[in-house]
């Protein structure tokens, strides 16, 4: 059911019940004072009335099958509404004798008494329905905030792991950097000793050509 329709339904219901005590409490009353009474219930039924075209309207928007039942229940509504239109006019007639009087005060006691009865039990359903509404949005709220805590931790995490990547590639680059000079350092040496190798091969080689020339030179 629409949240809206609930709420002008529980709109209705307490004005209705508040306008049935104000017809029977008009039965009692004379003159200027049953004249306002009267006056009150009155605009009270233009309130009423209004607030039924705006639950029609709304019920008219809604699905088949809940359409049909809640404009099942805006014709009760409106039989009410119709029923204390008619006692307001019975009882601003003015031309009432004192029996009949009380007997439109028993009679209106006993009907505001069963419609309040009445209109109880509707406040009672449209205020449970309320509050069942009410309990899913808080169950919405609260899945709402878990998904957005469990979000954020989600952005936590993964922002440490971009922290800790960027960490291993500034490592891994100053092992390169180390790598590149080690293999420079290799180089160098690798070099200096072909060098000192090619120097010691020319001393041994001058070496041995003066050792041969020297024997050469005793022998002969």
């Amino acid at each position: 059911m629409s949240d809206i329709f609930e709420g002008y339904e529980r709109q209705y219901c307490e004005l209705s019940s508040n306008l049935s005590r104000k017809c029977t409490a008009a039965l009692s009353l004379d003159g200027e004072k049953k004249k306002q009474k009267i006056s009150e219930v009155k605009a009270g039924l233009e309130d009423a009335e209004a607030l039924i075209r705006k639950m029609d309207l709304e019920a008219r928007n809604l699905q088949p099958n809940v359409k049909a039942a809640l404009l099942a229940k805006l014709r009760e509504y409106k039989s009410d509404l119709n029923n204390l239109k008619t006692e307001v006019k019975r009882i601003g007639s003015g031309n009432l004798n004192a029996a009949a009087r009380d007997e439109l005060l028993e009679a209106g006691m006993t009907d505001a008494l069963m419609a309040s009865g009445d209109q109880r039990s509707r406040l009672m359903m449209a205020t449970e329905r309320l509050n069942h509404s009410s309990d899913r949005i808080k169950d919405s709220r609260r899945t709402m905030l878990e998904t957005e805590e469990l979000g954020v931790s989600i952005l936590q995490d993964l922002h440490q792991q971009r922290q800790s990547l960027l960490h291993a590639h500034n490592t891994l680059h100053g092992v390169d950097d180390n790598i590149g000079k080690s293999k420079r350092v290799l180089t160098a040496i690798s070099r200096r000793m072909n060098r000192n190798k090619w120097m010691i091969s020319g001393i041994i080689a001058v070496l041995v050509v003066a050792i041969i020339l020297i024997l050469y030179f005793k022998l002969k």
